[in-house]
């Protein structure tokens, strides 16, 4: 299966998944949203491992993460924000939300807005099921949405695509080339 087409299967199962999650699956909100924040990662990092020459793109995908969960982890235990349900503690900032947005802020940076575009619905979703189950407050979901998007954002470069197109003009001829890196 191409890139092109992982995407697409991709793109189709995240809006399956926002869509029905909640409802044809029996998950409740919260489950839902544990399982996004697994799934987009998870999806970013299939592109790196499965349609990626090289390992440019795992080793982004690995500075982020862990820049995004060390920060993320960090601010817990440093702030030990009591969450809206009464339980103590850690609620500043939201590691769900946080590891949603930095796998899809990973997908928007290495492979364009096109397959981003579920990813940040799902995440904007794992956001608002933090907030709806009150496991945490809006604060902590923002915050923890800008950590893994900056996280992403800072670590992660465009994947280039291995083909070239090239025009050729001379005095005497015109033409194409296509190269391809094998």
């Amino acid at each position: 299966m191409s890139f092109t087409n992982y995407a697409r299967w991709l793109t189709l199962a995240a809006m399956y998944l926002i869509s029905s999650v909640t409802t044809a699956s029996g998950l409740n909100t919260e489950e839902a949203g544990t399982l996004l924040q697994i799934l987009i990662p998870a999806a970013g990092l299939g592109g790196t491992l499965f349609y990626e020459q090289g390992h440019e793109g795992l080793v982004q995908f690995a500075e982020a993460f862990a820049a995004s969960q060390i920060i993320t982890h960090g601010l817990k235990y440093t702030v030990n924000e009591r969450r809206p349900n009464g339980i103590c503690c850690n609620s500043f900032p939201s590691g769900h939300t946080s590891a949603a947005f930095m796998g899809a802020a990973f997908i928007e940076r290495r492979y364009g807005w096109r397959y981003a575009i579920p990813a940040y619905l799902g995440a904007t979703y794992v956001g608002y099921s933090r907030v709806k189950t009150r496991n945490h407050y809006l604060t902590d979901v923002m915050a923890g949405a800008l950590i893994g998007t900056l996280s992403s954002y800072y670590f992660t470069r465009p994947y280039k695509i291995p083909i070239t197109l090239s025009l050729l003009t001379h005095d005497t001829y015109r033409g194409v080339t296509l190269d391809i890196k094998w």
